[in-house]
């Protein structure tokens, strides 16, 4: 391809940041906390000799704060990570593991859907106690006209989004439900996300699978599907924006359970 073609397709494309902004004191799981720290360490001041002067801080971060990347090494089910690899010694190991870190998940550049059943259930937001269902993934799919492909990144909008700001009232929301979450590893996804701080809803104990953050289990342990949560899908919803090219990269962390991202939509 010439240089000018590529120059005019990128040029051509409408961007949409996916990600939350990041500061002390945004929607963090307690277990997480405190989520987010910046301080500065040097400062632009006078008297340093040079009419130059430079700043620069440290950053204080809870791998599972903000928008970010679930790795498979994340959860296991009876001391088993995905693919069978047993948490042992070797691979769970004071400076993170040696297995299945965030490293080793790809530059993910895919087709990526947006399922908004927030919107199709003329809903603001999803309360807690009515969680999104198989029925309500397959109902949006047929609705707004998509079929879901292997390879897929699938960001189910609960409309939570819009409530960062509000910690209290975005922890409280509903999530994703252990049906809907085996349903869409039936369509062999690389990865789902929501606008969301758990995919699952919280402090919820699976009735049938006995665990909490059931999604989690079915999803990273039992078939190796990426999980991205606490993303900003407002822009595409508003947009009716249901498909487009889905660009995600998580930092090379060696051993770490999740990563910072800041992922994109591309549209043409």
């Amino acid at each position: 391809m010439e240089k000018q073609q590529l120059f005019d397709i990128t040029s051509n494309l409408r961007v949409y940041d996916l990600e939350q902004p990041r500061y002390f004191g945004a929607p963090i799981l307690p277990a997480h906390a405190p989520g987010f720290v910046y301080t500065l360490h040097r400062r632009h001041e006078s008297g340093l000799g040079e009419a130059r002067t430079g700043a620069s801080g440290f950053i204080y971060t809870a791998e599972h704060s903000g928008t970010h990347i679930d790795a498979l090494c994340h959860q296991a089910e009876e001391l088993s990570l995905y693919g069978g690899q047993k948490v042992t010694a070797q691979v769970q190991t004071s400076a993170g593991f040696t297995q299945l870190g965030v490293e080793t998940i790809s530059p993910m550049i895919s087709r990526g859907v947006l399922l908004d059943v927030a919107g199709y259930r003329g809903s603001d937001w999803i309360e807690a106690d009515q969680p999104i269902t198989r029925k309500d993934l397959e109902a949006v799919s047929q609705d707004q006209k998509v079929t879901l492909n292997s390879g897929d990144v699938v960001l189910v909008r609960t409309g939570n989004g819009a409530r960062w700001n509000d910690p209290a009232a975005y922890l409280s929301s509903g999530g994703v439900s252990a049906d809907a979450s085996q349903w869409l590893a039936d369509q062999q996804v690389k990865a789902v996300g929501a606008d969301h701080t758990a995919w699952d809803t919280v402090g919820v104990v699976d009735p049938d699978l006995h665990v909490s953050f059931p999604g989690h289990l079915i999803l990273l342990v039992r078939h190796g599907i990426y999980i991205i949560e606490n993303l900003l899908l407002e822009d595409l919803a508003r947009d009716r924006v249901y498909e487009f090219l889905f660009v995600c990269l998580p930092l090379k962390m060696r051993g770490v359970t999740g990563s910072p991202i800041r992922p994109i939509a591309l549209v043409p």
